[in-house]
């Protein structure tokens, strides 16, 4: 028990040194952001990592943690909603993608993935934010906000979130939730990306919008 805890302390130290990602449920639709450095310690490896990562039109998760053990996620649940899609004939759902990865996490608990997982999209039953840590445990959200800047992103979305509301009234809440980390959070920073899943399918705000958010 106290190798398990002390493997739980250190695996929780490496998913929480850097990156700020945040998932939102809104009115119609989800919206994910995160920003895009990446970090080792206290020296910046790359200062326009990608974060967001869309699985299908309809799905997509973000990453925090290894970039090796995340990405190696994004690319299980990709093959994976993509052979669902050829079997079955219609879109993964939401709840399958997030519990196949919440499987794939806790399968592997005594050599754990550092990876903590954002997975959002809008399919039959609606708009679904499932939230995942390295050990499998998985949780429904309707905000939700993970990695170093995360307690800085809280205090923007607790004070300006609400449940319903459409996305264009939460995308400024986003865009300012995820510069205010990137501003006091030394592991967060450099740039951010933005992304909306609604009926018209997955799109990413362009920098344009994203300028026209901060300048609001």
């Amino acid at each position: 028990m106290k190798n398990e805890m002390i493997n739980n302390d250190a695996v929780n130290q490496l998913v929480l040194k850097g990156t700020t990602t945040i998932g939102v449920v809104c009115k119609d639709g989800v919206v994910l952001a995160s920003d895009t450095r990446v970090t080792m310690g206290s020296y910046v490896a790359h200062k326009h990592g990608k974060k967001i990562y869309r699985i299908d039109d309809h799905l997509a998760m973000t990453i925090s943690g290894s970039v090796a053990d995340a990405q190696r996620t994004v690319d299980i649940l990709t093959a994976n909603a993509q052979l669902y899609k050829l079997n079955i004939g219609r879109p993964m759902p939401v709840n399958s993608a997030a519990r196949l990865i919440a499987n794939l996490l806790f399968s592997s608990r005594y050599a754990p993935l550092i990876a903590q997982v954002l997975i959002g999209g809008v399919d039959d039953t609606g708009s679904h934010v499932f939230s995942l840590d390295p050990f499998g445990s998985l949780t429904e959200e309707q905000c939700v906000a993970t990695g170093s800047g995360s307690p800085i992103a809280y205090g923007v979305l607790e004070d300006k979130f609400k449940e319903n509301m459409p996305s264009k009234d939460v995308l400024p809440v986003i865009v300012k939730a995820v510069y205010s980390a990137m501003k006091r959070d030394a592991a967060s920073g450099d740039n951010f990306n933005v992304a909306v899943i609604d009926e018209k399918g997955y799109q990413e705000l362009t920098e344009e919008e994203k300028k026209r958010f901060l300048a609001n």
